[in-house]
């Protein structure tokens, strides 16, 4: 499968801060990417750096095969949309639509309307006087009529009430079997988004700590509850992720599969199995990693 973006031990410092520190990994084509991780992690900047908005300090990065930075060919295949983005205080949401419609080349006007009744987004509006979900609507409409080969959304919920938030991830979804294309999804809901993702990379610390598929990713995981004795007997040797206990009770969160042989053994020392949610590993990875460093973010 072809890859869309290619990273080689790309490095971003800031004077004697490293905010992305090494990282390597590739993107393939027609594929909804998670990029995940606590804020400050180093996602925003791999991102801009990916959109050509700011310079590697060290490393290799490609674009549909190409060096991004004042290369035409491929920005012009890439929608970025930013948790922040600015607009021009004069612009109203019908000036933001037809100034996206004249830069994206696969852009389609009709859906674009139709998302905007989706979304309730009043067209002759002001961009500055929008509430904070309206103005990630806007966003989410850009990116996703733009229909580019390689779409990226950054935290695109902000604002956005429950409803709304499911009308995009059901709209991306309905896209996406249309029109296939390259999406990178940074996001904090990550059960919320979980469905929808087919690739997971988690960036810690600046550094890429998890790359791996969804579907192996579901599952990675479980939780193991009973006597505390019972736990420490079925959990010795095998990764942990967590331990709490209360009174004589015990729960472990357990890296790994288990084979029937123990799950069977562990069903004869009356223990319970539960399974642990993707928000959930990434939350016990990441917080695991900052405790390994001994700082916190």
């Amino acid at each position: 499968m072809t890859n869309i973006v290619e990273v080689k031990g790309l490095t971003k410092s800031y004077g004697q801060v490293t905010a992305v520190d090494h990282v390597s990994f590739t993107i393939e084509a027609n594929k909804i990417y998670g990029l995940l991780g606590r804020n400050g992690a180093g996602k925003t900047t791999i991102m801009h750096m990916i959109s050509s908005q700011q310079f590697a300090t060290s490393g290799e990065l490609k674009v549909f095969g190409e060096e991004p930075y004042e290369n035409s060919r491929v920005l012009n295949q890439i929608c970025f949309i930013k948790e922040s983005q600015k607009y021009p205080d004069s612009f109203r949401v019908i000036d933001v639509i037809e100034v996206a419609r004249s830069l994206f080349p696969n852009w389609d006007h009709t859906y674009a309307h139709a998302l905007i009744e989706d979304f309730r987004l009043p067209l002759k509006r002001k961009i500055k006087k929008l509430s904070r979900g309206m103005l990630s609507s806007v966003g989410i409409v850009v990116g996703l009529a733009s229909r580019a080969p390689l779409t990226i959304f950054d935290e695109p919920y902000l604002g956005l009430d429950a409803v709304a938030r499911i009308l995009f991830y059901d709209r991306l979804l309905e896209d996406y079997a249309e029109f296939p294309r390259t999406v990178i999804l940074s996001t904090h809901l990550i059960d919320e988004v979980s469905r929808l993702l087919e690739h997971v990379l988690v960036i810690d610390n600046g550094k890429l700590i998890m790359n791996e598929d969804a579907d192996a990713l579901r599952g990675r995981a479980c939780t193991v509850s009973g006597l505390a004795t019972a736990v420490d007997s079925f959990t010795r040797g095998k990764e942990l992720l967590e331990r709490t206990a209360i009174g004589a009770a015990a729960t472990a969160t357990i890296l790994g599969a288990l084979s029937d042989r123990d799950r069977k053994e562990a069903e004869a020392m009356g223990l319970e199995f539960a399974p642990v949610s993707m928000q959930q590993l990434i939350v016990h990875l990441t917080r695991t990693s900052i405790a390994g460093k001994g700082t916190e973010e």
